[in-house]
């Protein structure tokens, strides 16, 4: 009787962790950068447009960027594009 309890519990546990994860919506956001005459495009995903931009964005900056300064002046360069799927 108690390991069909026990079964019961950890099914019901599983179920709502993945009724959770699904019901989650996800944006993502594929953002192209231009920074010192080169480019990048670098696609993320988040749980909000927002982050999914920034995200994407400090992605490709990381890329066309050649250190902590240069990193930051990239991120405040506005996007060349930006498209997002949500």
């Amino acid at each position: 009787m108690r390991t069909a309890i026990g079964v019961t519990l950890v099914l019901l546990f599983l179920a709502a962790l993945v009724w959770a994860t699904l019901r989650e919506t996800a944006v993502a956001c594929e953002v192209c950068v231009e920074f010192g005459g080169r480019s990048a495009c670098r696609r993320a995903v988040a749980a909000e447009r927002k982050e999914a931009l920034q995200m994407a964005q400090s992605t490709a900056c990381a890329e066309l960027s050649g250190g902590v300064t240069q990193g930051m002046q990239c991120q405040r360069t506005a996007p060349h594009s930006a498209q997002c799927d949500e």
